[in-house]
């Protein structure tokens, strides 16, 4: 049996004197897109950055296709995962082009500076604008791009990348109607027609309900309800998680998850 791209184990996170997560055990293997649900300050962007080794657990083991995440070199374990952190902030005198360049750098020799971006490399990261609906805005400066473009060509980064694990902070932040649901289906088929595996945090519950193949849901007092999709979200979980009451109504294969 082959490793799990992302396996973690026994996994506790703590904030100060808070304990976000306990125990928790989880495998994320190719084809799979999960989400990450829970109220603001659960412990979102904690296990994200946990489980892309920039954070530390408090206990438990992460391992990435079967080796510890400690054990990896930056460079390397940029080639096969990477992560979109929540706040994209604006960057002066910096093009959209050379934004999303960035994303080509762990595949440029050794991880040695300077690096040099070849043919090859603009033509992925054009490829990875278009994909995101902003090959127009290739020149134009990030400082003078709206919130929803400059997260839509920092999408455009993670795509030029590549990685076969992509960990995503919000990545609808800031997004009109018509990208958030480009970008899901965009997630989607990374992960199920591309063989690649997304991890995303949203606050949508519907769009969650719609695109994902896994949920993990921050359930309080430390714990975590994961698995797959149809069996994590439902209105007793989600009720229970938000402290509010969730209804999931369906109209064919159309399911809306909304406040009761």
């Amino acid at each position: 049996m082959t490793a799990p791209l992302l396996r973690a184990r026994g996994l506790r996170l703590v904030v100060g004197a808070r304990t976000l997560v306990h125990a928790l055990g989880l495998d994320i293997e190719p084809g799979q897109f999960w989400v990450v649900l829970g109220k603001n300050g659960a412990g979102k962007t904690t296990l994200l950055a946990t489980l892309a080794g920039l954070l530390a657990p408090a206990a438990g083991t992460i391992e990435l296709l079967g080796r510890p995440l400690d054990a990896w070199r930056p460079i390397e374990a940029a080639r096969v995962r990477a992560l979109l952190p929540q706040h994209i902030e604006p960057q002066f005198g910096v093009s959209a082009l050379s934004a999303a360049l960035l994303g080509r750098h762990p595949h440029q020799g050794r991880g040695l500076w300077p690096m040099w971006d070849g043919a090859d490399d603009v033509r992925i990261a054009l490829d990875a604008l278009a994909r995101l609906d902003v090959r127009e805005l290739a020149a134009r400066d990030m400082a003078s791009l709206s919130g929803g473009e400059r997260q839509r060509v920092a999408l455009a980064g993670l795509v030029a990348q590549d990685p076969r694990l992509a960990l995503l902070d919000e990545p609808l932040s800031h997004l009109d109607l018509h990208h958030q649901h480009a970008v899901m289906q965009l997630l989607r088929r990374r992960a199920e027609v591309e063989g690649r595996a997304v991890v995303a945090s949203l606050h949508d519950l519907s769009l969650a309900a719609r695109f994902a193949t896994h949920a993990l849901v921050f359930a309080g007092g430390a714990r975590c309800i994961a698995g797959r999709a149809a069996e994590v979200l439902t209105e007793a979980t989600l009720s229970a998680a938000f402290g509010h009451r969730v209804r999931r109504l369906a109209e064919g294969e159309l399911v809306a998850l909304v406040a009761g």
